[in-house]
């Protein structure tokens, strides 16, 4: 059991704790987030501080997100740490992150997310895009897949849908399970978000966009004509230029948009 103990804290199952623990990982993150003393750096789930030490030394200060409150009292105490942060206690996926607008300054976030609740975290930051450059997010390498997913393959989802639709996405590096204590069992990667701007994002409601996307990959093996029966017809899915024959993964992140835009304008 002691591998599940670094620096003196216990991983807890129950927050999906897994403390990155490999310099030259750690370097390469820090370099790809690189922190500047002007940044409105934010960062969650900082742990046992790993990422933030070095970020902090190059920026003088940052705001972290900690759901424990064993390691967000540790960091808050932390004599050289503590002096340059300002800690918040709390669930990320409740948090309003706009609170941490200054001005104009928008927000750069970073960090490495509980893969057991990254995808419903990701999707609460990007209602949040417009105030943020840029994210860097250390993930399951598989969801890092599914966010960068192109039609036709079989990753392409709804998370690759919403990523894309809201974001330029790019990985960054692959992170094997050895560089974690304790190690996950599954291999990792670290994943760069820029959103887009708002008029790049063409939806009329991103909320309808979301639906379309859950109808659509419900049951990936349907056909469009089936797996969007509840929203739409067929002779209406053939007017928007969709063909029902193919399935959701065949659709490009436009075609969704059209598909929603659709709905919005003739069944709201």
């Amino acid at each position: 059991m002691t591998d599940k103990v670094h620096l003196g804290h216990r991983a807890r199952k129950r927050f999906g704790q897994n403390f990155l623990n490999d310099d030259m990982i750690i370097d390469k993150i820090v370099t790809a987030i690189d922190p500047k003393p002007e940044d409105n750096l934010v960062e969650i789930g900082p742990g046992l501080g790993a990422i933030t030490e070095p970020v902090a030394d190059l920026s003088g200060h940052l705001t972290v997100v900690e759901l424990d409150k064993d390691l967000a009292e540790r960091l808050t105490s932390h004599p050289f740490l503590g002096p340059k942060l300002t800690v918040h206690q709390g669930d990320a996926m409740k948090f309003d992150f706009s609170s941490l607008i200054k001005s104009d300054e928008k927000l750069k976030i970073f960090g490495n997310l509980p893969y057991n609740v990254s995808t419903p975290l990701l999707f609460h930051l990007f209602e949040f895009a417009d105030n943020v450059e840029h994210m860097h997010f250390m993930l399951q390498k598989e969801v890092v897949k599914r966010m960068v997913a192109g039609p036709g393959s079989k990753a392409f989802g709804r998370l690759s849908v919403m990523t894309q639709y809201y974001c330029h996405a790019m990985p960054v590096i692959d992170v094997p399970p050895e560089c974690f204590k304790p190690a996950p069992k599954v291999d990792s990667a670290v994943i760069r978000l820029i959103p887009k701007k708002p008029e790049q994002r063409s939806a009329k409601s991103t909320k309808l966009l979301n639906t379309v996307c859950l109808e659509a990959f419900n049951q990936r093996r349907k056909t469009l004509r089936n797996s969007l029966s509840n929203l739409l017809t067929a002779e209406e899915l053939t007017s928007i230029g969709i063909d029902i024959t193919l399935r959701a993964e065949s659709l490009s992140l436009q075609q969704f948009i059209d598909i929603a835009n659709w709905i919005y304008d003739n069944k709201q």
